[in-house]
């Protein structure tokens, strides 16, 4: 078994911040990439930022320059640091691993749970 517990969403106002973070646990080989993405009422779920084992990543336009994605491989911990945040980044933020199970020679993706990110003044 593998999961992915998220936390850190909240309600912040506009210009605020928050850090999102989400660790997997369980019976974990290896991880590849990791990413966050966002889904808001009536729209489809988007990439927001992912990040490769080896540290590359990759942003969504509407992020860039205001949020960073970054990993602590010990802890298999993936953060998202929201700076400057607007209305129009209020959604579901569900984290996202690549991640090859003890035993098993292929990985598979596990999503999060999802948390609730809300801009709002």
């Amino acid at each position: 078994q593998v999961q992915l517990v998220e936390s850190g969403g909240g309600l912040v106002q506009p210009g605020g911040s928050l850090r999102l973070s989400c660790a997997a646990s369980g019976s974990i080989f290896s991880i590849n990439a990791m990413g966050w993405y966002r889904q808001a009422p009536g729209k489809q779920r988007e990439l927001v930022a992912a990040i490769t084992s080896g540290g590359n990543t990759n942003y969504a336009d509407s992020v860039k320059g205001r949020f960073t994605i970054s990993r602590a491989n010990a802890k298999n911990t993936v953060y998202l640091q929201m700076n400057s945040l607007k209305p129009e980044d209020t959604a579901v933020y569900y984290c996202n691993a690549n991640i090859r199970r003890k035993s098993f020679t292929r990985a598979a993706d596990y999503w999060g749970q999802g948390t609730q990110v809300t801009v709002s003044s």
